[in-house]
């Protein structure tokens, strides 16, 4: 349903509002996260672009969300990166529609905003629940606390 760039920026900025306000640099999101360094740098500068996270350089420079966690939806995480796209007519471009929507395209749109308003209404700090210790991503093998995989 969404994309491998809305998936990265989703596990990233989980990482940071896990992290937050420690600036946290790509590498180490990368490994956590596992993405690939150069792909994450990408989905860094577009969510830099959006003002979700900003970068600091130096010895203990990293990234940061702008923001603190309870005020970051992930609707705006995933705006910032590929937004999800409403269906506004026909995408079969069928003269017969004209301005409206057949049933079923109607329905599907319906859906979208369903989403939408969720995910609009979903701050990061409710993904990461009150323990920072639970690892952001669905791989089990990993201890946050320690930093390492066991």
């Amino acid at each position: 349903m969404f994309s491998r760039t809305t998936e990265y920026a989703l596990r990233a900025t989980v990482w940071l509002a896990q992290r937050h306000p420690e600036p946290q640099t790509t590498q180490e999101i990368a490994d956590v996260a596992q993405i690939p360094v150069g792909y994450l740098s990408k989905v860094m500068q577009a969510l830099g672009r959006a003002g979700l996270v900003q970068a600091s350089r130096g010895l203990h420079g990293g990234f940061t969300l702008l923001k603190g966690p309870d005020r970051v939806t992930v609707l705006e995480v995933i705006n910032a990166v590929d937004p999800i796209r409403r269906i506004r007519e026909c995408p079969l471009k069928l003269a017969a529609h004209g301005l409206f929507l057949c049933p079923l395209h109607q329905r599907l749109d319906e859906a979208l905003a369903t989403i939408e308003g969720a995910f609009g209404q979903t701050t990061l700090a409710e993904l990461i629940g009150p323990d920072v210790t639970v690892q952001p991503l669905c791989n089990t093998n990993w201890n946050a606390t320690a930093g390492a995989r066991s």
